[in-house]
């Protein structure tokens, strides 16, 4: 089992890569992004905001967008979060969830 160390650095590490790609998209795609103590905001220019941000009393990132709660888990064969569901991990997943609010294909983070 992952200890809350553990998990604390490899959710930084993921929301880093995240927060580098979103700033990269940010002019594009007409988001804006903010790191709001280690919690990732993405406001949209309709008024709609996607909160990222990690949970570590349950080892988990989590995602609210689109009137929905995406719980991601780490997965040691991927060495990443993934959406349990989908198999997604948190950029592919992100990147999808943008372009469906967007409703257009603006974003591929990477």
């Amino acid at each position: 089992m992952m200890t809350e160390l553990q998990f604390r650095d490899r959710a930084e590490a993921s929301l880093t890569r995240l927060k580098k790609s979103l700033y990269s998209a940010e002019e594009n795609a007409g988001i804006e992004v903010e790191d709001q103590a280690g919690a990732l905001q993405i406001a949209f220019e309709d008024g709609t905001r996607f909160v990222v941000s990690p949970n570590a009393p349950v080892r988990q990132i989590w995602i609210s967008a689109l009137t929905t709660s995406f719980k991601l888990d780490w997965s040691d064969d991927a060495e990443e979060f993934l959406l349990s569901k989908t198999g997604e991990s948190l950029r592919p997943l992100m990147s999808r969830l943008i372009n469906q609010q967007l409703g257009e294909e603006a974003v591929k983070l990477e």
